[in-house]
């Protein structure tokens, strides 16, 4: 059976059936055997768990040309820095198959749900890092941000024109105001992505490890800080998980005066961002419509996770 490479990320593209040929296909390439695969998470990636070794395998949603950061390079680099990061499965890295990147990770049994103290140890440590990878890091990551949203906005399949506008508007809304934040925090590497299903329990270490690398970049700390909040608000999470969290940490980005508005803006790209991925008349769809509706509404909805 023969497969033809993507030409875009589209959702019509990516879907199991795809993915599970390129796994079979990269696990040759690498040396593992793929029997018995099991699938853990389809939606912004592809992510399957072998069974004959402990090694957990992603499959990224294909790019027209390769992804600009070298995630394999920047985690070993990260590892000689002791920030607390899942570690790499297997020397050959990253296997290129039907135009998406595959990497081979060491899985961790997870025994206990993570939650928001967890990743105060390797945020502060990563945020704290006073030296910088030799690869290539995406630097202009708010510009990058507003840049995606539009994006997403135009190309999802769901939208409406009057959800269009409305998520336009406020796009405009919050750049019109970018000059005026007055950043708290000594800007330099961030993860991104930060939260709860990004971080995974190492029993070993008896800590919290960072995963999913593709969003990592040279930003303002306030962003992951501000992306944890959000997560934590926003799906409900005890509110002492949070407090924890912060103490840890040593700052609460809610007394930051820029908060609200980096708040908006998160938010606005979380939204945009599964607007984009989602198909018409899914459930995933359906969940982004309401948080849209609540974004209209200025309601505080809590959202369920996708």
């Amino acid at each position: 059976m023969s497969e033809p490479a993507a030409t875009g990320a589209s959702a019509a593209w990516f879907t199991p059936r795809r993915t599970r040929w390129i796994l079979e296909r990269a696990c040759a390439q690498a040396g593992f055997d793929a029997a018995g695969v099991q699938l853990l998470r389809h939606h912004t990636n592809a992510v399957y768990r072998l069974v004959s070794t402990p090694v957990v395998v992603k499959i990224d949603r294909p790019f027209g040309v390769r992804a600009p950061v070298d995630v394999v390079s920047l985690v070993r680099w990260l590892q000689a820095q002791d920030v607390p990061t899942v570690a790499l499965a297997g020397a050959v890295q990253p296997v290129h198959i039907g135009g998406c990147a595959v990497t081979f990770w060491r899985y961790l049994p997870q025994r206990r749900p993570i939650v928001a103290a967890d990743l105060a140890e390797p945020l502060a440590l990563l945020h704290g890092l006073r030296t910088r990878p030799a690869q290539w890091l995406p630097d202009r990551h708010l510009d990058d941000a507003f840049a995606h949203i539009a994006h997403a906005i135009e190309a999802s399949t769901i939208l409406s024109p009057f959800d269009r506008r409305l998520l336009h508007d406020e796009r405009m809304r919050l750049a019109a105001r970018t000059d005026e934040i007055d950043y708290f925090l000594r800007p330099g590497l961030i993860h991104g992505d930060a939260h709860h299903r990004n971080t995974l329990w190492d029993s070993r270490s008896a800590r919290g490890v960072l995963c999913d690398w593709e969003s990592v970049a040279l930003g303002r700390p306030e962003w992951d800080l501000v992306t944890i909040e959000v997560h934590c608000r926003r799906f409900a999470h005890p509110p002492v998980e949070y407090e924890k969290f912060c103490r840890d940490y040593g700052f609460d980005i809610r007394d930051w005066t820029g908060y609200p508005w980096l708040r908006d803006l998160r938010e606005l790209r979380m939204i945009t961002t599964n607007a984009y991925k989602s198909a018409p008349d899914s459930p995933s769809a359906r969940e982004v419509l309401r948080r849209i509706q609540g974004l209209r509404e200025r309601r505080a909805v809590t959202w369920n996770i996708l």
